[in-house]
């Protein structure tokens, strides 16, 4: 895996454990949640094209 991966990898934990935590504190929205799957989305690709 290279460092542009895992430093994709550690965003896209970084913003769920962000993203809970607002909806924990403050309840639900819409756009972080659905930023943070595109944002997982990317991540997935980013790994899925290093290991072919």
């Amino acid at each position: 895996m290279s460092g542009s991966t895992k430093t994709m990898g550690v965003l896209t934990v970084g913003a769920l454990v962000t993203v809970t935590g607002y909806t924990v504190a403050l309840g639900s929205n819409g756009w972080l949640w659905f930023g943070w799957v595109v944002l997982g989305l990317i991540t997935i690709g980013m790994v899925a094209t290093r290991e072919t």
